[in-house]
């Protein structure tokens, strides 16, 4: 016992330090990775962090978070200590057939763009306040949302409590929030984007994607050309600067426009090798899509960079799944995306708002948030167009712990009232599973949703309905997933999402540190902070959508567009209605066939005579045809 004593302890402080040290480098937060940030100490900005924070709700939730992934981590080695022991002979096969798939894929003929702002809010300000453009100044109170490059030097970074960063730099200068002044620069900006690339794709508020193959074309200049006289004219015009990345997809092009900031650029060559040597040496968290938690399990295996990837091909997709597995295996050999599209052309999955408040524990209380909280998402929805098939609670208890519940409404719902109809039972319930409940945050979402935008007409004249859930039949070629348009469906996409998702999760949770003001921030971050627009039409474009929309007037019987002429409009409504008679009259006849047109004859017809009449059966041909190509 005496002997084995001793090494029990210092085992169980081996363990101890080694827990502190993942919870430390945890505690850094989700923009390690931030330009500006290679020369600082960054165990001493942990240690500062660790000390402020310890012994708060915000520091036993992160530790029991730490403990969670350590836990898994230990895991994931068993089931890799398992896979080692066993003949992987057909994974390594399976894993090298799926490389040589995507380099099939491989495109080096576009050249993509990434635009950053730099330090865009912090930018934005010393517009009006140039003296600050030498010392060390942030945006946010509560918690930072941007920092200048002065006071990054310190260690401060978007995403840090006030409080916190006060420790690293006391000289820091924090100013509130003022998206309606970032949002007015963010458009000069995208004005300049509309330029080089009409469909521009925005990625937030201050940052880009462009693919400029076709203005390199047009004006005979190289890439490198075009971006060093796009961020002179943003420069110019604007008097802030944008940096950019350029290279042959837009996974690249984004780590690219990080290497050369403030006010640079960097391009990786459309060259196989010159994209391989690239990534090789790159390390995980420098990847869009691979934040924190999944960098700490990669590189509990041994993956630190990105040429790591190809000698643990084996056992990747056993060890994260099938998703992480190619998502993976494309980091390594740095293939991307290379279709580009204004944002708002993506398919959207949810619309919701949230609210961050102090605790709040009183029933009628809660209720009338949860009611105020209605009324904010019937506003986005309204403004998005669309309602939800399905309805989701989100509550934060003042111990950090988050609850969802759902529901599917009888009917797609948007307004208000219906909202709150459908979410009060789920607040009860939780009511009545947590005695004393008290929240700090409250959120409803909407998801399955159904647009109420105006149908597009088809081929043949028809509206077609809109619905943003509708099933999509992807098909897999050459190891990647194509889409109905036949374009390439990477899974990157779904990595980023989850990245960012985390780094939200952490400004909410970095909120409890501050008081009142930094949850005012919070709330108009939530709302303000992520907006995206609508690329921006020049006045020839927007000169012809006009006149394109006011050409035709809908049918509301049939939904094909007419001309605007009051006569012949309620002439073809009155076709409609007869028309629309006879199919309620064949509907429910057996085999019915299903008329491409009425017979003129008809159309004076009563509705009760032509309920009588029964259609002859045409051919089984004739009767495909028809439905294949006339019925509405």
């Amino acid at each position: 016992m005496t002997v084995d004593g001793p090494k029990s302890d210092q085992n169980d402080q081996d363990q101890e330090t080694n827990e502190h040290d993942t919870l430390k480098y945890h505690l850094l937060g989700p923009s390690l990775t931030k330009a500006g940030q290679d020369t600082v100490d960054q165990q001493k900005v942990s240690e500062i962090i660790y000390n402020a924070s310890k012994g708060s709700k915000f520091f036993n939730n992160e530790e029991v978070k730490d403990k969670n992934l350590t836990q898994k981590i230990e895991r994931i080695l068993a089931r890799k200590r398992q896979l080692e022991r066993i003949d992987l002979a057909s994974d390594l096969r399976r894993a090298d057939d799926y490389v040589a798939e995507l380099e099939l894929t491989r495109d080096l003929s576009q050249n993509i763009v990434h635009i950053d702002c730099d330090a865009f809010y912090a930018a934005v300000e010393e517009l009006d306040r140039p003296e600050l453009k030498d010392v060390p100044m942030a945006v946010g109170k509560g918690v930072l949302t941007t920092c200048n490059y002065h006071a990054r030097k310190f260690g401060c970074r978007s995403g840090m409590a006030g409080f916190v960063a006060m420790k690293l730099c006391p000289n820091l200068i924090c100013l509130p929030l003022n998206f309606d002044k970032y949002t007015a620069k963010a458009q000069e900006v995208r004005e300049i984007l509309a330029d080089y690339d009409p469909r521009f794709e925005s990625a937030s508020i201050d940052e880009a994607y462009m693919n400029i193959t076709q203005y390199c074309e047009e004006k005979q200049m190289d890439p490198e050309d075009v971006a060093s006289q796009l961020r002179a004219e943003v420069s110019e015009k604007t008097k802030i600067t944008i940096s950019a990345g350029i290279a042959a997809n837009a996974k690249i092009a984004k780590i690219a426009s990080n290497r050369n900031k403030p006010n640079g650029q960097f391009r990786v060559a459309n060259d196989r090798a010159t994209i391989l040597a690239f990534m090789r040496d790159l390390p995980t968290r420098k990847v869009n899509g691979i934040g924190r938690v999944f960098e700490r399990e990669l590189d509990a295996i041994g993956v630190k960079t990105c040429g790591d990837i190809y000698s643990h091909r084996a056992m990747l997709s056993k060890l994260f799944g099938e998703k992480a597995f190619h998502f993976l295996m494309q980091c390594y050999l740095g293939l991307g995306r290379t279709r580009i599209q204004p944002a708002q052309e993506y398919e959207r999955k949810s619309v919701g708002t949230e609210s961050t408040f102090r605790d709040m524990s009183d029933p009628a209380e809660l209720r009338g948030k949860l009611r105020w909280i209605a009324e904010e998402l019937e506003k986005d929805l309204t403004r998005t167009q669309f309602k939800g098939r399905t309805l989701v609670l989100k509550i934060k208890c003042h111990t950090y712990e988050v609850l969802t519940r759902q529901v599917a409404p009888p009917k797609a719902v948007n307004t208000a009232d219906d909202l709150y109809r459908y979410a009060l039972p789920m607040l009860a319930k939780l009511e009545k599973e947590i005695p004393g409940m008290r929240l700090r945050l409250m959120g409803l979402r909407c998801t399955h949703l159904v647009s109420t935008k105006r149908a597009g007409a088809d081929f043949f004249g028809l509206r077609r309905p809109v619905s943003s859930d509708d099933e999509k039949s992807d098909a897999k070629t050459n190891g990647v997933l194509i889409d109905n348009d036949g374009f390439e469906v990477w899974p990157e996409e779904e990595f980023e999402e989850a990245a960012r998702q985390e780094r939200r999760e952490d400004m909410e949770e970095l909120e409890r540190l501050s008081q009142e003001e930094a949850i005012e921030e919070a709330n108009r971050r939530h709302k303000s902070g992520r907006e995206i627009l609508p690329n921006p039409i020049k006045e020839a474009g927007r000169d012809a959508e006009s006149k394109v929309a006011e050409e035709y007037w809908d049918c509301p019987i049939c939904a094909r567009p007419q001309v605007p002429n009051d006569k012949t409009f309620n002439d073809h409504i009155d076709h409609c209605l007869s028309r629309q008679t006879i199919k309620e009259a064949v509907k429910d006849t057996p085999q019915a066939p299903t008329f491409p047109s009425l017979p003129i004859a008809l159309k004076s017809s009563s509705k009760d005579n032509i309920r009588k009449r029964k259609p002859r059966p045409p051919t089984t041909t004739d009767a495909e045809k028809k439905r294949r190509f006339f019925q509405p």
